[in-house]
């Protein structure tokens, strides 16, 4: 049983769960029409319930959900169930931060300011799937409220998808990124040559620097120790892989496993001579 908070409109309400006092949202056609506050109502077959979050946990999901215009929240459940057509689970709880920021988005897109998001280009190799249904719900933001959002809302979008799937904070992924990105301009530089962006190999190698900082973080390491090979074979690539994970070990203030060396030359070698390996 429920007792509704907020109509928010024809097809959301947010309510109080009577058996487990929590607050939710259901959504879906119509389910707000009619509805009342304070009302007591049973379930609702074919609503989406989502369970809640806010930036702030000591803020009240009430005062929140007053600070977004329903149509926003909305939009976010609709791009949720686009990442659930591609994605076994999403989590729901990234409902309001999603929706607070294309609210944000939007208000930028109508004042034509932007906040820069120079990772997007990573953000769209590293999270290829949760990037396809963020540009989705670019689309849905254009349809429903008639803003429309940059290319690095886009990338930032992408991150609230990545969220719903990892329970890893947008911030903490936006670090790992930033991260990354200056791990590749090392490699760039120590070799005087862009990457082709475009090739398997590096694909690899930015999914293995993303797994690389997980494990960092984590206190974990691979078990597979490629160093002696490296260095006897290809020590240039040994001595920029071991610039990288020293640059990384910095930045996370936790050291990485001497073993991620080799392991992460053989991504680079891969990618600056693929006939090698």
């Amino acid at each position: 049983m429920y007792r509704i908070i907020k109509v928010l409109n024809n097809n959301g309400i947010l309510v109080y769960h009577n058996e487990t006092g929590r607050e939710l949202i259901l959504m879906g056609n119509g389910v707000g029409f009619g509805k009342k506050p304070t009302q007591q109502i049973e379930d609702m077959p074919g609503a989406k319930v989502y369970s809640l979050v806010t930036r702030q946990k000591q803020q009240s999901v009430l005062k929140v959900v007053n600070g977004i215009q329903p149509g926003f929240i909305e939009a976010a459940g609709r791009i949720i169930e686009e990442a659930e057509k591609v994605f076994s689970e999403v989590n729901h709880e990234i409902l309001l931060p999603m929706a607070d920021h294309i609210a944000l988005a939007a208000k930028r897109a109508k004042e034509n300011r932007q906040i820069p998001n120079p990772f997007t280009p990573d953000i769209r190799v590293l999270f290829s799937k949760e990037y396809t249904v963020a540009m989705r719900g670019r689309d849905i933001i254009r349809e429903m409220m008639g803003y429309e959002i940059s290319d690095d809302e886009v990338g930032f979008l992408t991150l609230h998808i990545h969220a719903g799937l990892s329970d890893e904070q947008v911030s903490v992924t936006l670090d790992t990124t930033r991260i990354i990105n200056e791990g590749i301009r090392m490699i760039e530089k120590g070799f005087s040559r862009k990457l082709q962006e475009d090739s398997l190999a590096y694909t690899r190698l930015m999914s293995h620097l993303y797994y690389m900082v997980a494990r960092t973080r984590n206190g974990e390491s691979t078990k597979v120790d490629f160093n002696d090979f490296i260095f006897t074979n290809y020590p240039e690539t040994g001595r920029v892989a071991e610039m990288v994970c020293s640059y990384m070990g910095n930045e996370l203030k936790k050291p990485v496993a001497k073993e991620e060396i080799g392991f992460l030359a053989i991504h680079i070698q891969r990618v600056i001579s693929p006939e090698t390996l």
